[in-house]
Protein backbone atom coordinates (compact mmCIF):
# COMPACT_ATOMS: atom_id res chain seq x y z
CA UNK A 1 0.00 0.00 0.00
CA UNK A 2 1.59 3.72 -0.77
CA UNK A 3 1.37 5.83 2.11
CA UNK A 4 3.25 9.54 2.45
CA UNK A 5 3.55 11.32 5.03
CA UNK A 6 2.65 15.44 4.38
CA UNK A 7 5.49 17.39 5.41
CA UNK A 8 5.26 20.73 7.06
CA UNK A 9 4.32 23.25 4.63
CA UNK A 10 4.32 20.92 1.72
CA UNK A 11 1.61 21.79 -0.73
CA UNK A 12 -1.57 19.33 -1.45
CA UNK A 13 -0.50 19.36 -4.70
CA UNK A 14 3.20 18.47 -4.27
CA UNK A 15 2.04 15.79 -2.14
CA UNK A 16 -0.22 14.19 -4.36
CA UNK A 17 2.59 14.05 -6.84
CA UNK A 18 4.79 12.18 -4.51
CA UNK A 19 1.91 9.53 -4.15
CA UNK A 20 1.34 9.39 -7.62
CA UNK A 21 5.35 8.85 -8.05
CA UNK A 22 5.06 5.95 -5.65
CA UNK A 23 1.71 4.54 -7.30
CA UNK A 24 3.66 4.26 -9.99
CA UNK A 25 7.15 2.47 -8.79
CA UNK A 26 5.31 0.07 -6.74
CA UNK A 27 3.35 -1.73 -10.06
CA UNK A 28 0.05 -0.72 -7.99
CA UNK A 29 -1.98 -0.02 -10.97
CA UNK A 30 -0.91 -2.90 -13.30
CA UNK A 31 -1.34 -5.58 -10.48
CA UNK A 32 -4.90 -4.10 -9.82
CA UNK A 33 -5.62 -4.12 -13.43
CA UNK A 34 -4.45 -7.81 -13.94
CA UNK A 35 -6.48 -8.71 -11.03
CA UNK A 36 -9.43 -7.23 -12.74
CA UNK A 37 -10.41 -10.27 -14.65
CA UNK A 38 -9.05 -13.57 -14.86
CA UNK A 39 -7.19 -15.01 -18.07
CA UNK A 40 -6.71 -18.42 -18.53
CA UNK A 41 -2.50 -19.38 -18.39
CA UNK A 42 -2.68 -19.89 -22.24
CA UNK A 43 -4.62 -16.86 -22.92
CA UNK A 44 -2.05 -14.79 -20.41
CA UNK A 45 0.92 -16.49 -22.92
CA UNK A 46 -0.48 -14.72 -25.99
CA UNK A 47 -1.12 -11.68 -24.68
CA UNK A 48 2.55 -11.14 -23.26
CA UNK A 49 3.95 -12.87 -26.98
CA UNK A 50 1.70 -10.10 -28.57
CA UNK A 51 2.79 -7.30 -26.15
CA UNK A 52 6.09 -8.39 -26.91
CA UNK A 53 5.95 -8.90 -30.66
CA UNK A 54 4.21 -5.31 -30.38
CA UNK A 55 7.34 -3.56 -28.38
CA UNK A 56 9.36 -5.30 -31.07
CA UNK A 57 7.77 -3.95 -33.68
CA UNK A 58 7.51 -0.24 -32.47
CA UNK A 59 11.68 -0.57 -31.32
CA UNK A 60 12.33 -1.97 -35.07
CA UNK A 61 10.19 1.47 -36.43
CA UNK A 62 11.93 3.90 -34.57
CA UNK A 63 15.33 2.15 -35.15
CA UNK A 64 14.77 2.27 -38.68
CA UNK A 65 13.16 5.51 -38.83
CA UNK A 66 15.28 8.44 -40.20
CA UNK A 67 15.53 11.11 -37.77
CA UNK A 68 13.78 14.48 -38.51
CA UNK A 69 16.24 16.70 -36.57
CA UNK A 70 19.12 15.45 -38.48
CA UNK A 71 19.91 16.65 -42.16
Amino acid sequence: MAEIQLHDGESLESALKRFKRKVLQEDIIKDIKSHAFYLKPGQKARVKSALARKRARKKRSRDTAPDPGRS
